[in-house]
């Protein structure tokens, strides 16, 4: 995305109502806005809401003189999303409370096959190093980090202290390490 200077002839522009100006506005700030609201919302329909908000209100503010300065445009727009997003978080809260648990916005329904590929792969990487690791370190890899069991419990089901709990830890995570850095490695050679 190519970033813009903005100056006093386009906020006069935006402030007489321009067409071709105010489609820019929204285009180029929509992107920067959907980047930032999907960082933090499940919804797209929420993550529209707040960006058609944000966009009334600021040119609202750039109608009535809100705005004085062309270069604080970028920052003004994202204080306006700020408050906005603020807002939806407050009534968010308040209707949680009023309602039975029932979910504020249903989960992101958009699929990210490139991203689900990868953890895909990154799982079954994981996997397999893991069955190339000692019977001894992956029941240890496994209690601490799938199953999240209690790290008292876990000295008890290994006949250890705490401390030599953490010597343990340290040292499957140690040959965990080395051994996907190797398949990596391989990976990596045999793809070039």
């Amino acid at each position: 995305m190519e970033f813009f200077s903005f100056d006093e002839s386009y906020l006069q522009r935006l402030r007489g109502g321009d067409f071709p100006t105010e489609q820019h506005f929204v285009d180029y700030f929509g992107q920067l806005l959907r980047i930032k609201l999907r960082s933090r919302l499940r919804s797209s329909q929420t993550v529209d809401d707040i960006r058609q908000e944000t966009f009334v209100r600021v040119l609202k503010a750039v109608r009535t003189g809100g705005v004085r300065s062309a270069e604080g445009l970028g920052s003004f727009v994202n204080s306006i999303c700020n408050n906005v997003l603020q807002e939806h978080y407050r009534s968010s809260a308040r209707s949680v409370s009023s309602q039975d648990e029932t979910p504020l916005d249903p989960p992101d329904t958009s699929i990210d096959l490139d991203g689900m590929l990868v953890a895909k792969q990154t799982r079954e990487q994981v996997r397999h190093t893991l069955s190339m690791l000692s019977e001894k370190d992956r029941r240890l890899l496994r209690a601490i980090f799938f199953e999240e069991k209690d790290k008292d419990e876990i000295c008890t089901d290994f006949g250890v202290d705490r401390d030599y709990l953490r010597v343990l830890l340290h040292r499957a995570k140690q040959s965990f390490r080395t051994l996907y850095e190797q398949a990596e490695q391989r990976k990596h050679a045999g793809a070039s």
